[in-house]
């Protein structure tokens, strides 16, 4: 009896468990029903002033969230973040679509002052946010703050024109970061939210024959009015909310679409019959992310008129749509369980090919792409319109064939419109769209360009209607030519995907016959050719998956473009005659070396000040003797060599131990210069290479001059004496040492060598045409003072042995002589 008693709670307890686990793992299904999507890492990565790095995160339709956790070195309070200059403060910046650039135009004053936090993304999706750095970040951005796509991070030690000007040397605060990147995804279609919970409802679509669009309006050979249109339904005829209840449903646009309209069909109560009119439908549309009541592109109440939007963009759309009582509000009644029954139709209307517009009325143009036979630049292109009526000889194509005529569309007092739409391929969101118009006589037109739709009147991104009024000065929009006959700008780090650009005839009634327009559209890897002042460069993201460009201008030139004058033409002058004047100070170590006979050393400071003078002549641009990297080797090398020659010269030992150093020293020197001439540790490695030269020599001289030395048979027994002999010993040799330098000359060599530790100490990018002008002087200074240091001098010992041994000559001549 006990036994099946104790089978029984065993039983009981397992089932229990079994229930609770089951029940855990449905909620966690339910409630959490995410996979990971993709998932990467970053190894640690150092950052020297002005470098950038891009992290590009793919994100896919199904995505529900992504995890950013960043790690980095940085220790920045906000209080310090303000006396921090720009040039210098470590930033973190994100964009979607497309890589970030801070420091264009106007954009820099996106810098955000506060910390960031995942309640810094959601009214700016589509905007450039940038952040000073945190040593942590650790982020969750869902599906209801970003959309699927691409997005993108980039990470900047110092922003401003300097970021791409090539610099002589570059000093300042470094920082390291390692970040990981997750992305989540739901496992079903139908889920959405950042928890993947919530209910989407798909649409089933049917296309109708081609309707008249949008008015009565007469099909002519010349003039096509008609449209496709795509109806769609919920799969269940009719849905039911109660008030506040809400319900999302989601349609893909696939294509260049001139409307979307979203209408209340079959109006019912679930109970007791009543008046529509008591209800709110609201309906919030929103592309590729889900609709709040906060947060939405577009809404209206579907129950009193239609949500009409134009030109909706390509991708997909979420509508969520929720009910209102107002009565019901205004009577403050609670507890109504009586529902609105309804049913929604949506309606995609896309023009026949080759038409576009409000009435389906205005041409419109697919570009074909165009490679640019330049191999070493890739994804560079230019754009065609696909039709006989131009000719694909040039990138440029005249306007006036391809124009809508204005005697035809449904609104008189429009002016007419041309489209024309191209494809940014995948991974070429790191170039930039140039486009160009050229007229015989004053333009006549307006340029809207839109991402992702058909642009109008109210709907575009950027824009060009005349001098005054142009998108000039906001984000990746850049104006370089504004005349009365031609305009010319670009569209930076453009979007990957469709592009539409309109194309507004100004009075066309008033246009002359003769008038010739010419209309260039191209795909450029940096813009306006880096200005004629720098080259462009083309590197992978940290990723691995986007190919973006950027400028490396000159000595004397920043910014993006290259178009920005750092330093002035007088000021180029100064700095070119600073740099290469000041090494003329190589002539007083040479000229001592030559006096003294000292030819090894006479060649390295003559060739050290003439090489120098080359490398910095062509380092600022002025010229160019060799190229640069052969100049920077000669002149860094024989820097190196020259030092350590001053310290061999100091010590006094013979040619053949000389040459041996000096061999030794030469592969050493040479090996450094060619695997990192510029790095600051050289000086001290330089230093110390002739220090303990100076200390080999000092001790190849001490094994020459006192080998004879050695302790007498007694020494043990007579200890004093032996004392006295190497006191006597030790007194000589400090004796030979100090007489060795002229010290007044030592003691300036070292100050004007610390004068030149002071200046590499304190230049930067800006002064550095100074202190290293100080520098040469300095350093070429303090060689002449060592090498007027040593003095000639015999040794006492060798002397003495000298006069003995006189003294017994002269002895044994007075015996022969007796």
């Amino acid at each position: 009896m006990a036994e099946t008693l104790i089978l029984n709670l065993y039983a009981f307890f397992f089932l229990l468990c079994f229930c609770c686990c089951c029940y855990s793992y449905d909620d966690h299904q339910v409630l959490y029903n995410t996979f990971t999507v993709s998932s990467f890492s970053f190894a640690e990565t150092t950052l020297k002033p002005y470098e950038w790095r891009y992290i590009r995160v793919d994100l896919p339709p199904w995505f529900s969230s992504m995890y950013l956790e960043l790690e980095s070195d940085i220790d920045l309070d906000i209080e310090s973040i303000g006396k921090v200059s720009r040039s210098s403060l470590p930033i973190i910046c994100f964009r979607d679509g497309s890589p970030p650039l801070p420091d264009v135009s106007n954009s820099s004053n996106s810098l955000m002052s506060g910390p960031l936090s995942n309640g810094s993304f959601g009214s700016a999706q589509n905007m450039e946010q940038c952040y000073p750095m945190q040593k942590n970040i650790v982020m969750k951005l869902t599906n209801e703050q970003i959309s699927p796509g691409v997005y993108y991070f980039g990470l900047f030690n110092g922003v401003g024109p300097a970021r791409t000007q090539s610099k002589m040397i570059t000093r300042g605060p470094s920082f390291s970061f390692k970040a990981n990147i997750s992305v989540e995804g739901c496992t079903s279609s139908t889920m959405w939210g950042p928890y993947c919970n919530l209910t989407v409802h798909s649409l089933s679509c049917s296309q109708s024959s081609q309707n008249n669009f949008l008015g009565n309006i007469s099909s002519t050979e010349n003039n096509q009015t008609s449209a496709n249109v795509v109806s769609c339904q919920n799969s269940i005829n009719n849905s039911c909310l109660g008030d506040g209840e809400l319900q999302v449903y989601s349609l893909e646009v696939v294509g260049m679409t001139e409307e979307l309209t979203v209408t209340l069909r079959n109006f019912t109560y679930s109970e007791t019959p009543g008046n529509s009119s008591g209800f709110v439908l609201m309906c919030y549309a929103r592309l590729g992310a889900m609709p709040l009541e906060n947060l939405h592109d577009y809404s209206g109440d579907i129950n009193k008129s239609p949500l009409v939007i134009r030109s909706p963009k390509v991708g997909r759309w979420y509508f969520a749509i929720i009910t209102r009582h107002m009565s019901k509000q205004l009577a403050g009644l609670r507890g109504n369980t009586n529902k609105v029954c309804f049913s929604i139709e949506w309606e995609v209307a896309e023009c026949l090919v080759g038409k576009a517009g409000p009435d389906c009325s205005w041409q419109s143009y697919s570009l074909q792409t165009v490679l640019r036979k330049n191999p070493s630049v890739p994804f560079e292109s230019y754009y065609l319109p696909s039709t006989g009526k131009v000719s694909s000889d040039s990138a440029n194509f005249r306007v006036e064939p391809l124009l809508s005529n204005s005697e035809f569309g449904g609104n008189k007092k429009d002016t007419p419109w041309t489209y024309f739409f191209l494809e940014v391929p995948r991974g070429a969101s790191g170039g930039n769209i140039h486009i160009r118009l050229t007229s015989s006589s004053e333009l006549k037109y307006q340029i809207y360009a839109r991402f992702g739709g058909f642009p109008s009147l109210d709907s575009w991104d950027y824009l060009y209607a005349n001098q005054t009024t142009n998108s000039d000065g906001s984000m990746f929009f850049k104006m370089y030519n504004s005349s009365g006959e031609t305009v010319s700008f670009y569209i930076l780090y453009a979007k990957e995907g469709t592009w539409s650009f309109g194309l507004r005839q100004i009075n066309p009634t008033k246009s002359a016959s003769g008038d010739s327009t010419t209309m260039s559209i191209s795909l450029e890897r940096c813009p306006k050719r880096c200005s004629s002042h720098g080259t462009c460069q083309s590197v992978l993201d940290s990723s691995g998956l986007m190919l973006f460009s950027y400028c490396s201008c000159d000595r004397n030139h920043g910014g993006f473009d290259c178009s920005i004058e750092i330093v002035s033409r007088q000021g180029h002058i100064w700095q070119s005659v600073s740099l290469i004047a000041s090494n003329a100070a190589a002539i007083m170590p040479a000229y001592w070396a030559l006096r003294q006979k000292a030819f090894a050393e006479w060649v390295l400071f003559t060739c050290s000040g003439i090489s120098s003078g080359l490398y910095h002549a062509c380092d600022v641009g002025t010229w160019c003797a060799l190229s640069f990297h052969v100049l920077q080797f000669m002149d860094f090398w024989l820097s190196f060599m020259a030092v350590v020659s001053t310290f061999v010269y100091l010590a006094a030992i013979d040619e053949v131990s000389k040459r041996t150093i000096h061999t030794v020293v030469a592969i050493v020197t040479a090996l450094m210069a060619i695997t990192g001439a510029t790095r600051s540790a050289n000086i001290i490695l330089v230093i110390a290479i002739g220090a303990l030269v100076l200390l080999v020599g000092w001790l190849i001289e001490f094994s020459t001059n006192f080998r004879s030395f050695s302790f007498p048979t007694g020494f043990y027994l007579n200890i004093l004496d032996q004392w006295e002999i190497i006191t006597r010993w030790f007194h000589n040799i400090l004796k030979t040492f100090l007489r060795r330098f002229r010290w007044g000359f030592l003691l300036a060599g070292f100050s004007a060598l610390a004068m030149a530790a002071i200046s590499w100490k304190v230049e930067n990018s800006e002064s550095y045409w100074i202190w290293h002008s100080v520098w040469h002087v300095s350093i070429y200074t303090s060689s002449f003072l060592f090498l007027c240091s040593k003095a000639n001098i015999i040794d006492s010992q060798d002397q003495g042995s000298q006069e003995q041994s006189y003294e017994l000559t002269r002895q044994s001549s007075f015996s022969r002589g007796e």
